[in-house]
Protein backbone atom coordinates (compact mmCIF):
# COMPACT_ATOMS: atom_id res chain seq x y z
CA UNK A 1 0.00 0.00 0.00
CA UNK A 2 1.31 3.53 -0.49
CA UNK A 3 1.55 5.56 2.40
CA UNK A 4 2.26 8.81 0.64
CA UNK A 5 0.42 12.32 2.13
CA UNK A 6 -1.52 13.46 -0.64
CA UNK A 7 -0.50 16.95 -2.62
CA UNK A 8 -2.82 19.34 -0.33
CA UNK A 9 -3.32 16.89 1.80
CA UNK A 10 -4.02 18.86 5.40
CA UNK A 11 -3.43 15.88 7.67
CA UNK A 12 -1.10 12.54 7.38
CA UNK A 13 -3.21 9.64 6.73
CA UNK A 14 -2.16 8.27 9.95
CA UNK A 15 -3.42 10.29 12.09
CA UNK A 16 -6.41 10.49 10.37
CA UNK A 17 -6.84 7.35 10.73
CA UNK A 18 -6.48 7.58 14.93
CA UNK A 19 -8.90 10.39 14.80
CA UNK A 20 -11.53 8.16 12.99
CA UNK A 21 -11.08 5.55 14.97
CA UNK A 22 -10.92 6.88 18.36
CA UNK A 23 -14.15 8.56 17.20
CA UNK A 24 -15.83 5.62 16.45
CA UNK A 25 -14.59 3.92 20.10
CA UNK A 26 -15.51 7.73 21.39
CA UNK A 27 -19.69 7.17 19.99
CA UNK A 28 -19.67 3.45 20.97
CA UNK A 29 -18.69 4.44 24.62
CA UNK A 30 -20.97 7.06 24.37
CA UNK A 31 -23.87 4.88 23.81
CA UNK A 32 -24.08 5.10 19.78
CA UNK A 33 -23.96 1.30 19.44
CA UNK A 34 -25.44 0.32 16.08
CA UNK A 35 -27.17 -2.82 15.88
CA UNK A 36 -25.24 -5.78 13.83
CA UNK A 37 -26.97 -7.08 10.95
CA UNK A 38 -27.31 -10.70 10.36
CA UNK A 39 -25.98 -12.35 7.29
CA UNK A 40 -26.22 -16.03 8.57
CA UNK A 41 -28.46 -18.49 6.40
CA UNK A 42 -28.88 -22.04 5.29
CA UNK A 43 -31.81 -22.04 2.53
CA UNK A 44 -33.04 -19.47 0.26
CA UNK A 45 -36.40 -19.17 2.82
CA UNK A 46 -34.07 -18.30 5.23
CA UNK A 47 -31.79 -15.61 3.21
CA UNK A 48 -35.29 -14.24 2.40
CA UNK A 49 -37.13 -14.27 5.80
CA UNK A 50 -33.56 -13.36 7.68
CA UNK A 51 -30.67 -11.81 6.06
CA UNK A 52 -33.28 -9.96 3.58
CA UNK A 53 -36.24 -9.29 5.47
CA UNK A 54 -37.52 -5.49 5.45
CA UNK A 55 -35.83 -4.83 9.54
CA UNK A 56 -32.50 -6.34 8.40
CA UNK A 57 -31.87 -4.31 5.57
CA UNK A 58 -32.64 -1.44 7.33
CA UNK A 59 -30.05 -2.36 9.77
CA UNK A 60 -27.69 -2.58 7.11
CA UNK A 61 -29.12 1.35 5.43
CA UNK A 62 -28.22 2.47 8.86
CA UNK A 63 -24.76 0.69 8.98
CA UNK A 64 -24.32 2.72 5.49
CA UNK A 65 -25.08 5.78 6.70
CA UNK A 66 -22.98 5.76 9.68
CA UNK A 67 -19.97 4.91 7.80
CA UNK A 68 -20.49 7.03 4.87
CA UNK A 69 -19.75 10.45 7.08
CA UNK A 70 -16.65 8.89 8.37
CA UNK A 71 -15.02 7.56 4.89
CA UNK A 72 -16.20 11.74 3.67
CA UNK A 73 -14.11 12.85 7.10
CA UNK A 74 -11.31 10.78 6.04
CA UNK A 75 -11.00 11.78 2.16
CA UNK A 76 -11.57 15.23 3.10
CA UNK A 77 -8.68 15.51 6.28
CA UNK A 78 -6.46 13.94 3.83
CA UNK A 79 -6.96 16.58 1.58
CA UNK A 80 -8.81 13.95 -1.44
CA UNK A 81 -11.71 16.02 -1.44
CA UNK A 82 -14.95 14.37 -0.83
CA UNK A 83 -16.95 14.71 -4.89
CA UNK A 84 -15.54 11.01 -5.44
CA UNK A 85 -16.21 9.19 -1.99
CA UNK A 86 -19.48 10.19 -2.65
CA UNK A 87 -19.94 8.84 -6.17
CA UNK A 88 -17.35 5.79 -5.30
CA UNK A 89 -18.29 4.49 -1.79
CA UNK A 90 -22.04 3.35 -2.26
CA UNK A 91 -20.95 1.01 -5.14
CA UNK A 92 -17.93 -0.09 -2.44
CA UNK A 93 -20.39 -0.47 0.52
CA UNK A 94 -23.19 -2.10 -1.59
CA UNK A 95 -21.00 -4.59 -2.91
CA UNK A 96 -19.23 -5.58 0.55
CA UNK A 97 -22.36 -6.26 1.61
CA UNK A 98 -23.35 -8.53 -1.21
CA UNK A 99 -19.84 -10.20 0.01
CA UNK A 100 -21.11 -10.65 3.70
CA UNK A 101 -24.47 -12.23 2.28
CA UNK A 102 -22.50 -14.70 0.47
CA UNK A 103 -20.08 -15.27 3.49
CA UNK A 104 -23.11 -15.80 5.50
CA UNK A 105 -24.41 -18.86 4.01
CA UNK A 106 -23.97 -22.11 6.58
CA UNK A 107 -21.63 -23.98 3.90
CA UNK A 108 -19.44 -21.28 2.66
CA UNK A 109 -19.31 -21.11 6.91
CA UNK A 110 -18.12 -24.64 6.77
CA UNK A 111 -15.62 -24.79 4.75
CA UNK A 112 -13.87 -21.00 6.74
CA UNK A 113 -14.11 -18.74 3.58
CA UNK A 114 -14.24 -15.57 5.06
CA UNK A 115 -15.84 -12.39 4.06
CA UNK A 116 -12.67 -10.67 3.17
CA UNK A 117 -11.83 -13.40 0.42
CA UNK A 118 -15.61 -12.58 -1.46
CA UNK A 119 -14.65 -9.00 -0.94
CA UNK A 120 -11.84 -9.09 -2.53
CA UNK A 121 -13.27 -11.86 -5.30
CA UNK A 122 -16.41 -9.72 -6.54
CA UNK A 123 -13.99 -6.55 -6.38
CA UNK A 124 -11.68 -8.17 -8.79
CA UNK A 125 -14.05 -9.66 -11.20
CA UNK A 126 -15.70 -6.23 -11.50
CA UNK A 127 -11.90 -4.33 -12.26
CA UNK A 128 -11.85 -6.89 -14.77
CA UNK A 129 -14.82 -7.41 -16.63
CA UNK A 130 -15.33 -3.82 -17.04
CA UNK A 131 -12.54 -1.15 -17.45
CA UNK A 132 -13.12 1.70 -14.56
CA UNK A 133 -12.36 4.57 -15.08
CA UNK A 134 -9.30 6.41 -13.86
CA UNK A 135 -11.35 8.95 -11.20
CA UNK A 136 -13.05 6.18 -9.59
CA UNK A 137 -10.25 3.93 -9.42
CA UNK A 138 -8.21 7.22 -7.12
CA UNK A 139 -11.39 7.57 -5.34
CA UNK A 140 -10.97 4.64 -3.35
CA UNK A 141 -8.90 4.91 -0.34
CA UNK A 142 -8.12 1.28 0.39
CA UNK A 143 -5.26 1.87 2.66
CA UNK A 144 -7.64 4.34 4.84
CA UNK A 145 -9.99 1.58 5.62
CA UNK A 146 -7.90 -1.11 6.22
CA UNK A 147 -6.01 1.17 8.95
CA UNK A 148 -9.45 2.37 10.66
CA UNK A 149 -10.10 -2.00 10.95
CA UNK A 150 -6.72 -2.26 12.39
CA UNK A 151 -7.47 0.50 14.99
CA UNK A 152 -10.75 -1.57 15.75
CA UNK A 153 -8.96 -4.36 15.97
CA UNK A 154 -7.29 -2.80 19.19
CA UNK A 155 -10.25 -2.81 20.94
CA UNK A 156 -10.33 -6.94 20.94
CA UNK A 157 -6.58 -7.54 21.89
CA UNK A 158 -7.35 -7.30 26.00
CA UNK A 159 -3.92 -7.15 27.77
CA UNK A 160 -5.95 -9.50 30.84
CA UNK A 161 -7.02 -12.14 28.77
CA UNK A 162 -3.23 -12.79 27.96
CA UNK A 163 -3.77 -14.38 31.97
CA UNK A 164 -6.20 -16.71 30.61
CA UNK A 165 -4.75 -18.29 27.63
CA UNK A 166 -2.77 -20.26 30.37
CA UNK A 167 1.26 -19.88 31.07
CA UNK A 168 1.88 -23.25 28.25
CA UNK A 169 -0.24 -21.73 25.95
CA UNK A 170 1.78 -18.35 25.78
CA UNK A 171 4.65 -20.45 25.88
CA UNK A 172 3.83 -22.74 22.87
CA UNK A 173 2.97 -19.64 21.24
CA UNK A 174 5.91 -17.50 21.96
CA UNK A 175 8.13 -20.94 20.83
CA UNK A 176 6.37 -21.31 17.46
CA UNK A 177 5.55 -17.39 16.75
CA UNK A 178 9.29 -16.52 17.09
CA UNK A 179 10.97 -20.00 15.35
CA UNK A 180 8.27 -19.84 11.84
CA UNK A 181 8.53 -16.44 11.89
CA UNK A 182 12.40 -16.24 11.56
CA UNK A 183 12.56 -19.37 9.56
CA UNK A 184 9.71 -17.94 7.36
CA UNK A 185 11.90 -14.61 6.92
CA UNK A 186 15.34 -16.39 6.38
CA UNK A 187 13.09 -18.76 3.39
CA UNK A 188 11.86 -15.69 1.67
CA UNK A 189 15.46 -14.09 1.50
CA UNK A 190 16.68 -17.20 -0.15
CA UNK A 191 14.04 -17.31 -2.32
CA UNK A 192 14.91 -14.12 -3.31
CA UNK A 193 11.14 -13.19 -2.67
CA UNK A 194 10.85 -8.85 -2.23
CA UNK A 195 11.08 -7.59 1.44
CA UNK A 196 7.47 -6.41 2.00
CA UNK A 197 6.42 -9.69 1.22
CA UNK A 198 8.70 -11.63 3.07
CA UNK A 199 7.33 -10.03 6.01
CA UNK A 200 3.77 -10.65 5.43
CA UNK A 201 4.22 -13.97 4.55
CA UNK A 202 6.21 -14.29 8.27
CA UNK A 203 3.15 -12.33 9.84
CA UNK A 204 1.03 -14.26 8.32
CA UNK A 205 1.78 -18.08 8.79
CA UNK A 206 3.55 -17.15 12.36
CA UNK A 207 0.87 -15.58 13.95
CA UNK A 208 -2.70 -15.24 13.32
CA UNK A 209 -2.87 -15.22 9.12
CA UNK A 210 -4.72 -12.84 7.88
CA UNK A 211 -5.11 -10.28 10.95
CA UNK A 212 -1.29 -10.64 11.02
CA UNK A 213 -0.93 -9.67 7.24
CA UNK A 214 -3.04 -6.49 7.51
CA UNK A 215 -1.30 -5.54 10.30
CA UNK A 216 2.25 -6.22 9.18
CA UNK A 217 1.14 -4.74 5.60
CA UNK A 218 0.19 -1.86 7.55
CA UNK A 219 2.80 -1.38 9.73
CA UNK A 220 5.21 -1.46 6.93
CA UNK A 221 3.20 0.31 4.23
CA UNK A 222 2.89 -2.30 1.69
CA UNK A 223 1.48 -3.02 -1.36
CA UNK A 224 -2.17 -4.33 -1.46
CA UNK A 225 -1.71 -6.16 -4.37
CA UNK A 226 0.82 -7.90 -2.77
CA UNK A 227 -1.59 -8.15 0.56
CA UNK A 228 -4.23 -9.71 -1.17
CA UNK A 229 -2.41 -12.16 -2.40
CA UNK A 230 -0.62 -13.32 1.01
CA UNK A 231 -4.22 -13.28 2.89
CA UNK A 232 -5.43 -15.24 -0.45
CA UNK A 233 -2.97 -18.03 0.13
CA UNK A 234 -3.66 -17.82 4.41
CA UNK A 235 -7.55 -18.85 3.67
CA UNK A 236 -6.94 -21.16 0.90
CA UNK A 237 -4.94 -23.05 2.96
CA UNK A 238 -6.74 -23.08 5.63
CA UNK A 239 -9.09 -25.10 4.08
CA UNK A 240 -7.67 -28.75 3.90
CA UNK A 241 -5.55 -27.76 7.35
CA UNK A 242 -8.80 -27.65 9.21
CA UNK A 243 -10.24 -30.74 6.79
CA UNK A 244 -6.78 -32.86 7.40
CA UNK A 245 -5.06 -32.51 10.17
CA UNK A 246 -7.87 -33.81 13.31
CA UNK A 247 -7.68 -37.11 10.77
CA UNK A 248 -4.11 -37.69 10.84
CA UNK A 249 -3.99 -37.08 14.90
CA UNK A 250 -6.25 -39.64 15.23
CA UNK A 251 -4.68 -41.79 12.89
CA UNK A 252 -1.68 -41.81 14.42
CA UNK A 253 -3.58 -41.65 18.19
CA UNK A 254 -2.37 -38.01 19.05
CA UNK A 255 -3.75 -37.21 22.62
CA UNK A 256 -6.53 -34.68 22.17
CA UNK A 257 -4.45 -32.36 24.23
CA UNK A 258 -1.85 -32.45 21.65
CA UNK A 259 -3.54 -32.40 18.96
CA UNK A 260 -5.45 -29.20 20.41
CA UNK A 261 -2.16 -27.30 20.56
CA UNK A 262 -0.60 -28.33 17.32
CA UNK A 263 -3.82 -27.03 15.36
CA UNK A 264 -4.33 -23.96 17.76
CA UNK A 265 -0.63 -23.24 16.71
CA UNK A 266 -0.45 -24.11 13.06
CA UNK A 267 -3.75 -23.64 11.74
CA UNK A 268 -3.85 -19.76 10.63
CA UNK A 269 -7.18 -18.62 10.90
CA UNK A 270 -9.38 -18.91 14.22
CA UNK A 271 -12.66 -19.92 12.65
CA UNK A 272 -11.17 -22.68 11.32
CA UNK A 273 -9.15 -23.42 14.81
CA UNK A 274 -12.25 -24.31 16.20
CA UNK A 275 -14.03 -26.14 13.35
CA UNK A 276 -11.00 -28.23 13.72
CA UNK A 277 -10.75 -28.89 17.23
CA UNK A 278 -14.56 -29.83 17.11
CA UNK A 279 -14.04 -32.88 15.14
CA UNK A 280 -11.61 -34.32 17.65
CA UNK A 281 -13.43 -33.18 21.01
CA UNK A 282 -13.97 -31.21 23.80
CA UNK A 283 -10.26 -31.37 25.60
CA UNK A 284 -9.02 -30.40 22.00
CA UNK A 285 -11.14 -28.00 21.31
CA UNK A 286 -10.30 -26.03 24.43
CA UNK A 287 -6.59 -26.25 24.09
CA UNK A 288 -6.73 -24.90 20.36
CA UNK A 289 -8.45 -22.36 21.29
CA UNK A 290 -5.95 -21.42 24.22
CA UNK A 291 -3.17 -21.53 22.09
CA UNK A 292 -4.84 -19.52 19.19
CA UNK A 293 -5.90 -16.89 21.57
CA UNK A 294 -2.32 -16.52 22.74
CA UNK A 295 -1.21 -16.18 19.19
CA UNK A 296 -3.37 -13.70 18.61
CA UNK A 297 -2.73 -11.90 22.02
CA UNK A 298 0.98 -11.58 20.29
CA UNK A 299 -0.36 -9.15 17.32
CA UNK A 300 0.23 -5.99 18.91
CA UNK A 301 3.36 -6.75 20.34
CA UNK A 302 4.15 -8.17 17.00
CA UNK A 303 3.36 -4.81 14.91
CA UNK A 304 4.75 -2.73 17.12
CA UNK A 305 8.14 -4.67 16.66
CA UNK A 306 7.82 -4.93 12.55
CA UNK A 307 6.80 -0.94 12.41
CA UNK A 308 10.36 0.04 14.12
CA UNK A 309 12.44 -2.74 12.32
CA UNK A 310 11.31 -1.40 9.11
CA UNK A 311 11.62 2.19 9.90
CA UNK A 312 14.80 1.69 11.47
CA UNK A 313 15.99 -0.47 8.01
CA UNK A 314 14.64 1.00 5.45
CA UNK A 315 15.25 3.81 3.75
CA UNK A 316 13.87 6.60 1.57
CA UNK A 317 14.63 6.04 -2.32
CA UNK A 318 18.06 7.28 -3.47
CA UNK A 319 18.70 7.86 0.51
CA UNK A 320 22.52 6.66 1.53
CA UNK A 321 22.05 2.98 2.35
CA UNK A 322 24.78 2.65 4.93
CA UNK A 323 23.63 5.89 6.72
CA UNK A 324 21.21 4.65 9.86
CA UNK A 325 18.52 7.59 10.42
CA UNK A 326 17.78 9.86 13.44
CA UNK A 327 14.94 9.31 15.68
CA UNK A 328 13.28 11.84 14.52
CA UNK A 329 13.69 10.19 10.86
CA UNK A 330 12.35 7.40 12.65
CA UNK A 331 9.11 9.05 14.19
CA UNK A 332 8.23 11.15 10.96
CA UNK A 333 8.37 7.48 9.12
CA UNK A 334 6.81 5.65 11.87
CA UNK A 335 3.26 4.67 11.11
CA UNK A 336 1.00 6.29 13.45
CA UNK A 337 -1.99 4.01 13.18
CA UNK A 338 -0.15 1.80 14.92
CA UNK A 339 -0.68 3.89 18.04
CA UNK A 340 -4.41 4.28 17.90
CA UNK A 341 -3.97 0.15 17.72
CA UNK A 342 -2.12 0.29 21.05
CA UNK A 343 -4.49 2.86 22.60
CA UNK A 344 -7.32 1.52 21.84
CA UNK A 345 -6.10 -2.13 23.75
CA UNK A 346 -4.58 0.10 26.15
CA UNK A 347 -8.23 1.29 26.68
CA UNK A 348 -10.20 -1.62 26.64
CA UNK A 349 -7.80 -3.26 28.73
CA UNK A 350 -6.99 -0.88 31.84
CA UNK A 351 -9.97 1.67 31.83
CA UNK A 352 -12.99 0.19 29.85
CA UNK A 353 -15.32 -2.14 32.35
CA UNK A 354 -16.38 -5.58 31.74
CA UNK A 355 -19.77 -4.52 31.62
CA UNK A 356 -19.77 -1.41 29.37
CA UNK A 357 -16.82 -4.14 27.03
CA UNK A 358 -19.89 -6.58 26.71
CA UNK A 359 -22.02 -4.12 25.69
CA UNK A 360 -20.13 -2.40 22.79
CA UNK A 361 -17.77 -5.62 22.03
CA UNK A 362 -20.05 -6.60 19.46
CA UNK A 363 -20.73 -3.50 17.00
CA UNK A 364 -17.21 -2.76 17.32
CA UNK A 365 -16.20 -6.07 16.51
CA UNK A 366 -18.77 -5.71 13.45
CA UNK A 367 -17.53 -2.29 12.16
CA UNK A 368 -13.83 -3.32 12.54
CA UNK A 369 -14.86 -6.56 9.96
CA UNK A 370 -16.94 -4.25 7.71
CA UNK A 371 -13.94 -1.71 7.24
CA UNK A 372 -12.00 -4.47 6.50
CA UNK A 373 -14.05 -5.88 4.12
CA UNK A 374 -14.51 -2.73 2.13
CA UNK A 375 -10.73 -2.29 1.77
CA UNK A 376 -10.70 -5.26 0.40
CA UNK A 377 -12.92 -4.73 -2.06
CA UNK A 378 -11.83 -1.60 -2.64
CA UNK A 379 -8.49 -3.71 -3.28
CA UNK A 380 -10.18 -6.05 -6.04
CA UNK A 381 -11.94 -2.63 -7.69
CA UNK A 382 -8.20 -1.71 -8.10
CA UNK A 383 -6.15 -4.30 -9.10
CA UNK A 384 -5.44 -6.10 -12.13
CA UNK A 385 -6.19 -9.76 -11.99
CA UNK A 386 -3.49 -10.98 -14.39
CA UNK A 387 -1.03 -9.08 -11.93
CA UNK A 388 -2.17 -10.65 -8.70
CA UNK A 389 -1.48 -14.04 -10.30
CA UNK A 390 1.49 -13.24 -12.28
CA UNK A 391 4.41 -15.56 -13.60
CA UNK A 392 6.79 -13.73 -10.96
CA UNK A 393 4.19 -14.49 -8.06
CA UNK A 394 5.08 -17.99 -7.77
CA UNK A 395 8.20 -17.83 -5.12
CA UNK A 396 5.92 -16.13 -2.56
CA UNK A 397 4.11 -19.03 -3.16
CA UNK A 398 6.29 -21.56 -2.82
CA UNK A 399 7.62 -19.80 0.18
CA UNK A 400 4.37 -19.81 1.83
CA UNK A 401 3.74 -23.45 1.27
CA UNK A 402 7.39 -24.39 2.66
CA UNK A 403 7.45 -22.25 5.59
CA UNK A 404 3.51 -23.39 6.17
CA UNK A 405 4.85 -27.01 6.57
CA UNK A 406 7.78 -26.21 8.86
CA UNK A 407 5.16 -24.81 11.08
CA UNK A 408 3.20 -27.77 11.14
CA UNK A 409 6.26 -29.57 11.68
CA UNK A 410 7.65 -27.42 14.47
CA UNK A 411 4.26 -26.69 16.28
CA UNK A 412 3.40 -30.32 16.34
CA UNK A 413 7.05 -31.07 18.31
CA UNK A 414 6.24 -28.09 20.66
CA UNK A 415 2.96 -29.30 21.12
CA UNK A 416 4.30 -32.85 22.75
CA UNK A 417 6.77 -31.65 24.78
CA UNK A 418 4.51 -29.17 26.45
CA UNK A 419 0.98 -30.76 26.66
CA UNK A 420 1.95 -34.74 26.18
Amino acid sequence: MQDKKDKGSKLHEDWVVVILGALIIALSLGGLILAVPSFGWKTGAELAEKVLSPANLAIIGLQFLYVLPIALAGSWLCGKGIAGTLRTFPLVYLLTAVALVLSGNQAVKALNLEAVIFSLVIGLLIGNLFRLPGWFKAALSTELYVKIGLVLLGTTVIFSDILKAGSLGLLQALVVVLSVWYFAFWLCKKLKVDEEMSMMISSAVSICGVSAAIATSGAIKGDSKKLSYVISMVLITAIPMMIFMPYIAAWFNFPQAVTGAWLGGSIDTTGAVVASGTLVGEEALKISTIVKFSQNVLLGLAAFAISVYWTYNTKAPGADRTEKPTLGVIWERFPKFVLGFMAASLLFSFAVDAQTNALVKGSLKNLQGLWFALAFTSIGLETNFRELFAQNSRKPLYAFLIAQTFNIVITLAVAFVLFS
